[in-house]
């Protein structure tokens, strides 16, 4: 094992931005990374929230990174890092590493700076860095395998486990489109299969206008408030961070950091907590969802939603609650429960949700109670509802085995991590 100062074996590439805002700059067809769209739950980045025209990269300093180049975030949440999927630009919150390859393997180097990201972040005196420059790239050593056959055998251990990782969420995401789809299909296009299998609309099935809704519906379809279909909730907790008095009833504390992770996107790093005994009501039990009802940003509203089936629950060590951010709620009846899902996701990537904020000391706050008795939704026959379940449900069972694997492959991946790059695991040259 090498130690070297990083500087010394990486080519650094900075990033940049169009001198000036005009529209012939962006909305092309080259993505421009910033540090909100990659962090360290996935090892490699694919796509970017903006995107930049060949005339604005060459009126800016933006560079082009490589597939398999790193991309790490030197203002924000400094040192999320994660690796180039497809070549992209990048503004100046970031930098690009390349490893030299006569010394290391860039798929290495990724590895070897993960290993060591804590100390990435901060100096050796202790004081956090708030930016990372050009300079704090000398002041940052990390150890190497001395030869590029043996950085190879450990990148193959880690990267297998990742790839399979990547695998699984790729299936997620198709699994999850594919249920978006018939959602949309069924309830927005309103083509369920009629008596006779043929989509509805389509085929002639009789429409109705509503006024409510300002637009056409099946004949026999309701309309209610979002809050006939809920049948109860639950408030959240936060407890105790170690048993003390009568905070002895021991759980896993799922927050609105955590919604997406729940969900497969990302990791949940919900903290064990200890709450009272009389609290075990607020415990949460398959079929339940929780909404983030505080927090948010300008650009993201309140009201994410994650939800809990029987699968759920074996990604946790304790049983669950939500925290005082979020709430709980279950459905009057969970043949429904589906489409209340997809149902409310639609409502939220719509941006309805912007509007029932209120705001205290600062933070955004769900009007929960107002929206759900105020906003108006066609309600299908039940016979419906629980064919559309019947769909999803074998879809969320593959979906909640492939996350579960994933639990598995990652903490094998961290616990081998700094074994191997710190030689207590040795590889030999091939």
């Amino acid at each position: 094992m090498n130690k070297v100062v990083l500087s010394s074996v990486i080519d650094l590439i900075s990033g940049g931005t169009p001198k000036t805002d005009s529209s012939e700059y962006w909305d092309g067809n080259i993505g421009w990374l910033s540090v909100t769209d990659f962090n360290d739950d996935l090892r490699y980045v694919y796509e970017s929230e903006k995107s930049i025209t060949k005339l604005g990269v060459e009126n800016s300093n933006t560079k082009f990174l490589e597939i398999g180049d790193i991309i790490i975030s030197a203002r924000g949440t400094v040192g999320a890092m994660s690796q180039i999927g497809l070549p992209m630009c990048f503004n100046q919150s970031c930098f690009g590493i390349r490893g030299k390859k006569e010394i290391v393997s860039t798929d290495y180097l990724y590895y070897a700076i993960k290993n060591y990201i804590e100390n990435v972040v901060k100096r050796s005196q202790g004081s956090v860095f708030n930016t990372i420059n050009l300079a704090s790239f000398d002041l940052m050593e990390i150890e190497i395998h001395d030869t590029i056959p043996k950085q190879h055998k450990v990148t193959k251990i880690l990267s297998d486990l990742d790839e399979k990782i990547e695998l699984n969420n790729k299936i997620n995401k198709e699994l999850e489109t594919v249920a978006k789809l018939i959602y949309e299909y069924w309830f927005v296009q309103f083509d369920f299969p009629d008596t006779s299998g043929k989509p509805y609309k389509s085929s002639g099935g009789k429409m109705i206008y509503n006024e409510t809704l300002k637009r056409e519906i099946p004949d026999g379809w309701d309309i209610n408030s979002l809050s006939d279909w809920i049948g109860s909730d639950k408030t959240g907790d936060w407890g105790k961070e170690s048993e003390q008095g009568n905070y002895v009833f021991q759980v896993d504390c799922i927050r609105g950091t955590d919604l997406n992770g729940l969900n497969g996107k990302g990791k949940i790093e919900s903290p064990n907590r200890f709450i009272l005994k009389n609290n075990k009501n607020k415990q949460l039990t398959p079929f339940d969802l929780i909404v983030e009802i505080s927090g948010g940003s300008p650009v993201q509203s309140t009201g994410r939603i994650a939800y809990l089936t029987v699968e759920s629950f074996e990604r946790f060590d304790h049983p669950l609650i939500c925290s005082n951010f979020c709430k709980a709620i279950s459905l009057t009846n969970n043949n429904y429960f589906y489409n209340f899902v997809y149902q409310w996701n639609a409502i939220y990537d719509n941006g309805i949700l912007f509007g029932w904020e209120g705001k205290t000391s600062g933070i955004k706050n769900l009007l929960f109670d107002s929206f759900v008795n105020t906003y108006k939704v066609c309600i299908p026959p039940e016979h419906i509802a629980k064919k559309f379940y019947s769909l999803i449900k074998p879809l969320e069972l593959k979906k909640q085995k492939a996350l579960k694997e994933n639990f598995e492959l990652e903490s094998l991946r961290d616990w081998l991590l700094p074994m191997l790059m710190n030689g207590q695991i040795s590889v030999e040259d091939q």
